[in-house]
């Protein structure tokens, strides 16, 4: 098994997690906690990692008239992925442990559908249509532009991986949110909303 796969892997694994907790997230209050800045045991002295040229920074979606600064997701200590803070509905981030948008595979982008009763960053992503473009500017100031292929809307029990995280020779973007009826019995989106992009 090359590296490569290993981080396929890895990144699927992600994948269901993200999808889960993207819908989970909407129900804790503010105060539940959530994502911190620091890992566990960190010394607060730490130096700061060094940020890639090619890191995100900031999306944008003219035909959502959606704009939001990316912060930089990972893996709890649990294993389960961040996703942006509840009470920031409308900031987006981007799972590091991808590729940065731009390079070759696909860089994932989530959002929320709402939160705390208001629209999320993504509240609208299942109106795009293909040929609607997605641009992101990525740390060294260039911007990089995608043009929307696809728009699924799936089931949670059956996220596509494979079409999501999968190996690709290309750069690609995928923009993931919650969709579909709240189940309130669950206290869970039933459905997620992908985007699929192709770099221009």
């Amino acid at each position: 098994m090359t590296a490569r796969n290993r981080a396929v892997i890895a990144a699927a694994a992600a994948a269901l997690l993200i999808a889960g907790l993207l819908a989970t997230a909407l129900l804790r209050s503010p105060g539940d906690g959530g994502p911190t800045g620091q890992a566990a045991g960190q010394p607060a002295t730490a130096a700061p990692p060094q940020v890639s040229a090619a890191a995100p920074v900031e999306v944008r979606i003219r035909a959502l008239g959606a704009r939001s600064s990316l912060i930089p997701l990972g893996l709890n200590a649990d294993g389960t992925a961040e996703v942006p803070p509840l009470e920031q509905p409308l900031q987006a981030g981007w799972y590091k442990h991808g590729p940065a948008p731009g390079d070759p595979g696909p860089a994932v982008l989530l959002g929320h559908v709402d939160g705390h009763g208001r629209p999320g960053i993504f509240h609208d992503l299942a109106t795009l249509s293909p040929g609607d473009r997605v641009e992101v500017t990525r740390h060294d100031q260039t911007t990089v532009s995608f043009t929307i292929s696809r728009v699924d809307r799936v089931a949670k029990d059956h996220f596509p991986t494979d079409a999501v995280y999968g190996e690709t020779t290309t750069p690609q973007l995928r923009l993931i949110t919650c969709g579909g009826a709240f189940d309130p019995a669950t206290g869970d989106y039933r459905d997620n909303v992908i985007a699929y992009a192709d770099l221009d």
